[in-house]
Parts: structure tokens; sequence; C-alpha cells
């Protein structure tokens, strides 16, 4: 447990050393969503119909922007190789790597999306639901794409590479997520959509640790 939080306060120093690593897909989130309003209609009842979809896609490539910082800079540096070899449990040390890039991508997002579903018009309900549906999911977007950055590790401009690995990973995730806030507009249930999601992150949570460590060290042999 103690190289547990160590990894985790040793990621975050490091982050905020370099801070464009956490506010450049930061600052695409908040750009690329106020952008709707004037790409598509101003008007309250169009955008409050589109808004679920609109924030769950930009979330989605938000993360994806900074999934590559998960490892890069202990590759270029040699400290994944230290990480391998050490007695430690590989699959731990990931698990911590993986929730300071969920702290530094994910946190940021929920925090600043009632603000941003406010800009689209959606009502109080709807916004205590994205939260909900963000506070369950983005951590599954940051677990499975640790298992894709673990793979590209070695490739430099792996960029779209990771892209094509996981985007299809995500789209569960999102159907169920944007389903439940459309949902919740018209009062319907959505106790389905939100065991899904949970299941999804227990499930995230079990094995792609595991995962990731397997795919690490393939990438690094």
């Amino acid at each position: 447990m103690n190289i547990f939080l160590k990894t985790i306060s040793r990621d975050l120093k490091m982050a905020f050393r370099n801070p464009s690593s956490f506010l450049n897909p930061l600052m695409f989130f908040v750009i690329s969503i106020s952008l709707f309003p004037i790409a598509i209609s101003p008007e309250s009842e169009t955008l409050s119909r589109m808004a679920p979809g609109i924030i769950w896609v930009i979330t989605m490539l938000s993360v994806l922007l900074s999934l590559n910082t998960i490892f890069h800079y202990d590759f270029d540096n040699g400290v994944l190789e230290q990480m391998i070899i050490s007695h430690h449990s590989l699959s731990l040390i990931l698990l911590a790597k993986t929730i300071a890039h969920w702290m530094l991508s994910g946190l940021p997002i929920i925090l600043l999306s009632p603000f941003l579903g406010m800009a689209l018009f959606l009502d109080f309900d709807s916004i205590i639901i994205l939260l909900l549906t963000l506070i369950i999911a983005t951590p599954c977007l940051s677990l499975i794409g640790s298992v894709g950055a673990s793979l590209v590790v070695g490739i430099k401009n792996s960029g779209m590479l990771l892209s094509l690995l996981i985007l299809p990973l995500y789209i569960p995730i999102l159907i169920f997520a944007t389903s439940a806030i459309s949902q919740s507009q018209s009062n319907q249930m959505i106790d389905g959509q939100l065991y899904f999601l949970g299941f999804f992150l227990v499930v995230s949570l079990i094995i792609t640790p595991f995962l990731s460590a397997i795919s690490l060290k393939i990438s690094l042999e």
C-alpha cells in the first residue's frame, strides 16, 4: 500500500511540473463544448436534447488525448523497466498510475461538467444524472485506456493507433451513459444503465491492472 500511495503522489507531482500534460485536454474539453451552441443552434430545446451526447463524446476524446501521459515520461526515463524488475506488484503500481491519471483528467471534467451542462440548458435533475454517470464511468475510461497505452508505449507517434484500439471499447460506456441522461430527461427509469456502468467499473478495476502489466511486459521485451 505504501508503494501505491507513493506512486500516486509521484505522478501528481510530475504532472504539476508539466501542467500542459493535463491542462491541454481540459482546455480542449471546455472549448469544444463551448463551440456547439455556435455551430448547431442557440435554442435551449435543441441543445438540452443533444447535451448528453455532446458532453460524453468530448469527455471520451479529452481522456483519450491524455492517455499517452500515463507511461510516456517513465518510458523515456527508463523508470518502467525498473518497475517491472522491482519486487513490488506491477499491477498495483499501474493501478496507482491510472488513478493518478483519472485525478488529473476525469476529476476536473466532473467538476466542470455542471457548469457546461447549464450552458447547454440541462435541467438540475439531468445535471445530477450527468455527474453520476461521470463519477462512475470516467474511471473506466482511464482504466481501459491504460491497457491501450501500455500496448503502444514503445511506439512513436502512437496517438492514432491508440485511438483505434481504445475507442471501440468506449462505445458501450457512451451508449449507456448518454441513455441514462436522455431517459432521465423523459422521466424514465435509468436503473439498468447505472447498474451496467457500475458493473463495468468493477470489472475494469479487477481486470485492467493485470492486463496493463502483461501488455507492458510484452511491449518492453
